[in-house]
């Protein structure tokens, strides 16, 4: 009798690579996302945390307004092609707007592509049938709760709270920030009847962990969760060759279309960059 041959998978052991984007021109971010991410990434994920090469007078610390957003548009796409053709395996998008997510999905190769509005999202449906998300002010509510909407997602949503702040205010005043939240937090609980909760964007970090233990339910952080999401995305690649399709509506131009149209001619945008190596 014949033996079957069986495919053998990679080992969860294979090295990554990462590349996170902060969609800004500005590198004061960097080192403390890079942080973040080596504290807790596999020991076999090298990870490039990388700013945006603008030129001034443009400079831009946050995405707040949609017209700053759309000054990054193109470049973040970018950045995607330069994921596809450098050989990294996973490619993050550091805004909850998920800014040119499904731009950035077409253009990959075999990266994957992931957000942290959609990663957050996925998470905290494994972990609560309702959810709120605590964002900084009302301004942002619209154009976060179209992209709930457009996952699927917003038959579970609760409720929006905002904390009164702008995204460059965050880390100022740690203690106020967290006291904010705090109050944003007990409102969605006990108010709007959230079991679980997202902090709406990626400069709410170091606030999930104490808040987590206080309220006792699942407190989602931004980049947490699309780190961790885009990990366990590129492993899945690594191991079971799950890359992006390149069929019907994930199809990209082909080479010669792309050429013809110059757009990836000059280097990429990329300013700054951390890189958190393996271990």
């Amino acid at each position: 009798m014949t033996a079957i041959a069986h495919h053998r998978e990679a080992p969860a052991t294979a090295p990554l690579r990462i590349l996170w984007v902060n969609p800004i021109n500005q590198p004061g971010y960097d080192a403390p996302i890079a942080d973040l991410i080596g504290r807790v990434k596999l020991p076999n994920a090298e990870v490039h945390v990388v700013s945006l090469a603008i030129p001034e007078p443009v400079a831009l610390t946050n995405l707040e307004w949609r017209v700053f957003e759309s000054r990054i548009w193109f470049p973040v796409t970018a950045i995607a092609r330069y994921a596809a053709t450098h050989g990294f395996d996973g490619y993050a998008i550091g805004c909850f707007y998920d800014t040119a997510l499904d731009e950035a999905r077409e253009i990959s190769g075999d990266a994957v592509v992931c957000a942290p509005c959609q990663s957050a999202l996925q998470i905290v449906s494994n972990l609560a049938n309702r959810f709120s998300v605590v964002i900084g002010v009302e301004k942002w509510k619209v154009q976060m709760e179209d992209r709930i909407r457009h996952y699927g997602y917003h038959d579970r949503l609760a409720s929006f709270r905002t904390i009164g702040r702008h995204v460059d205010e965050f880390q100022q005043n740690t203690a106020a920030t967290e006291d904010a939240i705090r109050r944003a937090v007990r409102e969605a609980v006990e108010i709007d009847k959230a079991e679980a909760v997202i902090l709406g964007c990626t400069i709410e970090f170091g606030f999930y962990a104490q808040l987590q233990r206080e309220f006792g339910i699942p407190i989602v952080d931004a980049v947490y969760a699309c780190y961790k999401a885009t990990e366990a995305a590129a492993l899945a690649k690594v191991q079971f060759g799950w890359k992006p399709s390149r069929l019907y509506s994930m199809a990209p131009p082909g080479e010669e279309r792309l050429a013809a149209s110059g757009l990836f001619a000059g280097p990429p945008p990329i300013g700054n960059t951390v890189i958190v190596p393996r271990a």
